[in-house]
């Protein structure tokens, strides 16, 4: 299984790209992972949240396969406990060949996008910038594979 986390827009906080460089490196021990981002589409007075969301979404869509598996970050989604997390993701080995995991612009994803996905996975109840899911989601994914190895990251 390959991952692959599809992002909007850049991030300019230091502190989320030395963290997401951190977890991306460690990610490697276990899965092949990569990193895409989009190109965010900048609001203006005269564009609509929708229009921006609907832009967002067709850039994202071009980047899809009909054969990935995508899974959408989303404050809808369902919840996971990191070891549900795990063994979520350990069911789709074998199952699924490459997964696409993302995390939208900060108005959200177009109608296009939630037909287009999967699934729908939520890190919390509470709602994260844009920037700061992807870091956060990316450290939940190595403790994931922690977790799927044994290995002492993880402490119940």
């Amino acid at each position: 299984m390959r991952i692959t986390l599809l992002l909007t827009g850049k991030t300019k906080d230091s502190f989320i790209q030395e963290g997401m460089q951190m977890y991306e490196e460690r990610l490697k021990h276990y899965v092949p992972f990569r990193v895409e981002v989009i190109p965010e589409v900048k609001h203006s007075g005269k564009q609509e949240m929708k229009a921006v969301m609907e832009k967002e979404g067709a850039l994202i869509m071009q980047r899809l396969r009909s054969s990935d598996h995508v899974i959408l970050l989303d404050e809808r989604g369902k919840e996971f406990t990191s070891i549900g997390f795990a063994e979520h993701l350990s069911g789709m080995e074998g199952r699924v060949n490459h997964v696409v995991f993302v995390v939208g612009g900060p108005y959200g994803f177009s109608e296009q996008m939630y037909e287009a996905a999967h699934q729908k996975i939520a890190l919390s109840k509470m709602t994260f910038s844009h920037q700061l899911v992807r870091l956060v989601f990316t450290e939940q994914l190595y403790r994931a594979f922690t977790i799927l190895k044994g290995q002492p990251y993880h402490h119940q």
